[in-house]
């Protein structure tokens, strides 16, 4: 048996489930992603949802848990057997300081806040029955996984719950109510100046939709016209003028970093596409009425020609019942946040920080902030950093200031040798600062605790699982 629980190739790990297992919520022992400490014992299965999942116990256990929610969301219809096993490599850091590890694929691709944190709070469940109840659990979310594990701490992490604390870490904080108001502004401004989503020929639909339904466009489609339009992929000196005009226009006007353009435009155009038809029957949850557009080479004709549009208040309930935070929080968070992250800015701090203090709750907040420049991965120095503070504040009460947090990185870093970027001193701007607010959009939490009861009783309520 031991010979089999040993680090061994990802591909091992990779197979999905036999079909006549599909729904078996049993851990079977796996391959161990490459990189994870020797004698780590590996396991996979799926859940009673379907959703596949992963799981490591180390050799030489500290007895706690970190569960592992996903960022995306991926947009596949069913659950991906390889996500989980890639985000345990990915993540390795936290086995190798001694906790076990636990994460979902999630039962499908697609848009669905409290889907997936009910599916890491199951995987949770499923590693204290077939391992025993952990010392202490810590839930920790990257990306839009930052928005599901705060989901999580608000939905099962109240006292006396199964969670002692989380770790964000570049986490998409601001809910989706509002959290996506800059893509719903390169959606409208891109178009206004490239015309080619859809092209004049093409038939035409709600930019809000992001891609009517039954399109084929592809991601190398959709590239290939940000191309035509931008010339974004070739060095400076060989775009035309129009070109360079457009790209300079549509990123000063939404503030998107160029490196990350198309990924923006993606979100914008498939994301958008699967919340709005996929999720909420065709309703528009999006507006970009009374927002006035600025920074580019004639303001004036920009907000005299882009589309506009306002939401169907329906669609604007469901998904922030789904995805908005109240700030409910009666456990430690530790967040950690690259200043230069290009795809969750990092005024979405700002909304989480200001969302807690709406609830009167920022007592269980500290926020850290690095000099980092990208979004999908940190120093494992600062990973390793982030867990002992976490563990330590919980396990003493005593709230740990950034500066002390910074502090003891160095040591960590010995091991790793990633480096330490911590600055201590910053603190993030309010959301509305970088995200042009749509009307009521300063205010937070963007859906308070009463109101989420009351939607609560709404029958259908929120994004089907």
């Amino acid at each position: 048996m031991a010979g089999l629980l040993l680090a061994g190739t990802l591909a091992g790990a990779l197979a999905p489930a036999p079909a006549a297992q599909a729904r078996d919520a049993e851990p079977r022992p796996a391959a161990c992603p490459e990189g994870l400490p020797d004698g780590t014992s590996c396991y996979t299965g799926t859940d009673a949802n379907g959703a596949h999942y992963a799981i490591a116990v180390p050799e030489r256990w500290n007895g706690s848990l970190v569960v592992h929610a996903h960022g995306g969301p991926d947009l596949g219809d069913a659950s991906d057997p390889e996500r989980s096993v890639k985000d345990l490599g990915r993540w390795r850091v936290v086995v190798d300081q001694g906790y076990a590890w636990a994460g979902s694929s999630y039962r499908r691709g697609g848009y669905g806040t409290r889907m997936a944190a009910a599916d890491t709070e199951n995987v949770r469940r499923l590693f204290a029955e077939e391992f025993g109840a952990p010392r202490r659990t810590y839930v920790h979310g990257q990306s839009w996984g930052g928005n599901v594990a705060a989901k999580v701490v608000e939905t099962y992490g109240g006292k006396g719950g199964p969670y002692d604390g989380a770790l964000l870490t570049n986490g998409v904080l601001g809910g989706g109510s509002r959290g996506y108001d800059y893509r719903v502004d390169l959606r409208v401004v891109y178009q206004y100046y490239c015309a080619n989503l859809p092209r004049p020929e093409e038939p035409r639909y709600p930019l809000w939709q992001g891609l009517r339904r039954g399109s084929t466009l592809t991601t190398a489609g959709l590239r290939a016209r940000l191309q035509e339009c931008t010339g974004y992929a070739s060095p400076p000196g060989e775009r035309t003028a129009l070109q360079q005009r457009n790209l300079d226009d549509i990123l000063n006007v939404t503030g998107i970093r160029e490196r990350t353009l198309e990924s923006h435009l993606r979100f914008s155009v498939f994301t958008f596409r699967d919340i709005v038809h996929k999720r909420l029957g065709g309703r528009n949850p999006f507006s970009n009425r009374g927002v006035r557009y600025s920074g580019s080479h004639d303001d004036k004709a920009l907000n005299a020609g882009v589309e506009r549009f306002a939401a169907d208040p329906s669609a604007v309930r469901d998904l922030s019942y789904d995805s908005d935070l109240t700030g409910r929080v009666d456990i430690p968070v530790l967040t950690l946040h690259a200043k230069d992250d290009p795809t969750a800015f990092v005024e979405h701090e700002g909304a989480y920080r200001d969302t807690l203090r709406g609830a009167h709750r920022d007592r269980w907040l500290v926020q850290t902030f690095t000099g980092e420049h990208e979004h999908s991965a940190l120093s494992d120095a600062e990973y390793a950093t982030s867990l002992a503070a976490l563990d330590r504040w919980v396990r003493t009460g005593q709230r740990p200031t950034p500066r002390a947090v910074a502090a003891s990185c160095p040591a960590f870093d010995q091991v790793y040798a990633t480096g330490c970027f911590y600055d201590p001193a910053f603190r993030p701007a309010p959301y509305a600062s970088r995200v042009l607010p749509r009307p009521g959009g300063t205010s937070w939490p963007a859906m308070t605790a009463v109101r989420e009861k009351a939607w609560s009783r709404v029958p259908g309520v929120g994004i089907a699982p």
